[in-house]
């Protein structure tokens, strides 16, 4: 379906979005649309440089009467997390997303949308392509594998970048200006772990959990299916042996879903204690699914290997750690376990850390791998980025929020964020730069649920294009 056939306005924005949504390009897998950034940029003359991580930088002159006016940065993230339902028949590691206009939301059949980040693409293309948009010179700046570190952003060579004012199109709400998130860092656990020969089994799944953002969701009460399934599991007394664990599609995205095989002697003690879970989580979680299906004979863990797996998926923390005692109802620190899965003779797992405070950050990797040890597991870490610091003095903010007041008739909100965003790397490697995160409406990113307001987008793309005209 051709989305434009419902879409009256803002069309070029969203013709992009259509266009970026027919290109696989899932966190890891961003060649593809870096060749697309590149091709559009040398058929329309403008200065293209993409870089072996597949960051793209595109630059575009000012239109005449700006010429004077300060170049302006307009970034965002070119991977999106990947998520279908079981049904889907969309692969979106191979397929064009399956996009549909419901009501006044755009939605993808059975997948994430990927409004996280593409409506910051489409943003970038419908300026750069323009002929009669009015603007100072501008610097747009394509980064790779936000979702999995922001390594993207972290290896990108900023020499020729000359900008020193940045508006980042990454935030989920319109109407909020963020100005200032929390640093970050992935840790991986490896626990190795021996399979026996097959056994009779049953497979246990968690699922129909909220799931969502782990950095904007993680204090609203939804629930970790990787949590459950451990603390499901652990509560088994007979002997206890299991594989096949999985789980998560993303480490910083709440698992919805996770399972794993368990030896047939333990199916009736799960089955019995499958009342109690529900009774506890369903006021929280009240589409949550517990069930257990008999399998083949599968290769199993020892029960030894197997208690060891299941205590360190409970013991690892998950969820808020610590909140702000500077700002109200703020998250300081937290973690997601976000990932789970079985490889070759081992147990792995993916947590995402967040703070606002480095210490807090490192004091809390060195509990997670504290406990790995504890475990006999090996771990490793990556993606680290700094806190972006809340600048009190901000030209481009102040423009901003006098033209939202101007167009809107009322204030904009400026926060500080738990979740990360590249604006905190792009501070650390430009001096002086002053950057302002926005986005429109768009609902339960990272998830199968993913909803972007056709309005809000509209409204948003015009709230850009007065800001870029009054800087």
């Amino acid at each position: 379906m051709d989305i434009l056939d419902k879409i009256n306005n803002a069309k070029e924005v969203f013709r992009y979005f259509q266009e970026i949504s027919k290109i696989p390009h899932g966190s890891g897998d961003t060649a593809k649309i870096a060749d697309y950034l590149t091709s559009f940029a040398n058929e329309r003359g403008l200065y293209v440089r993409r870089d072996e991580w597949n960051n793209v930088i595109i630059k575009k002159a000012a239109t005449k009467g700006f010429e004077g006016r300060p170049a302006v940065i307009i970034q965002g993230h070119t991977d999106m997390v990947l998520a279908k339902t079981e049904n889907s028949d969309v692969d979106p590691t191979k397929d064009s997303l399956d996009l549909y206009v419901d009501g006044d939301l755009l939605r993808a059949r059975g997948t994430t949308l990927g409004g996280d980040d593409g409506v910051a693409v489409a943003y970038a293309l419908a300026l750069l392509d323009s002929k009669d948009i009015p603007h100072p010179a501008i610097e747009a700046i394509f980064t790779s594998d936000e979702e999995i570190g922001l390594i993207g952003a972290t290896k990108l060579d900023v020499s020729d970048v000359d900008a020193r004012v940045m508006i980042n199109i990454d935030s989920d709400v319109e109407g909020i200006f963020t100005a200032g998130c929390a640093g970050g860092m992935r840790i991986d656990v490896t626990l190795p772990a021996k399979e026996q020969s097959a056994k009779k089994a049953a497979r246990v799944t968690v699922s129909g959990l909220k799931g969502g953002h782990s950095g904007i969701e993680i204090n609203s009460g939804r629930l970790n299916a990787i949590k459950i399934l451990g603390e499901l599991i652990s509560s088994v007394k007979a002997p206890l042996s299991v594989g096949a664990l999985s789980g998560g599609n993303a480490d910083n995205a709440i698992p919805r879903c996770a399972e794993c095989l368990i030896s047939a002697e333990a199916k009736e003690e799960i089955l019995g204690a499958i009342p109690y879970f529900y009774e506890k989580y369903r006021e929280t979680e009240p589409d949550i699914s517990i069930t257990v299906e008999d399998t083949a004979d599968s290769p199993l863990f020892s029960e030894a290997d197997s208690r060891k797996i299941i205590s360190l998926i409970e013991k690892e923390p998950s969820g808020v750690i610590k909140m702000s005692e500077d700002a109200v109802g703020l998250v300081e620190t937290s973690l997601n376990l976000g990932i789970i899965k079985t490889e070759d003779r081992s147990v792995s797992l993916a947590f995402s850390v967040r703070s606002a405070k480095g210490e807090e950050k490192r004091n809390l990797a060195t509990r997670v791998t504290k406990i790995a040890e504890e475990h006999g597991a090996t771990h490793s870490s990556h993606g680290d980025y700094p806190a972006w610091e809340f600048r009190r003095d901000s030209h481009l903010r102040d423009v901003m929020c006098d033209v939202y007041k101007k167009t809107y008739g009322n204030d904009a909100k400026v926060v500080i964020i738990h979740a990360g965003l590249e604006c905190g790397i792009f501070s650390d490697k430009l001096c002086g730069i002053d950057c302002v995160s926005i986005g429109p409406d768009n609902y339960d990113i990272h998830t199968t649920e993913e909803r972007l307001s056709i309005p809000s987008t509209v409204r948003v793309w015009y709230f850009l294009l007065e800001v870029l005209k009054n800087i």
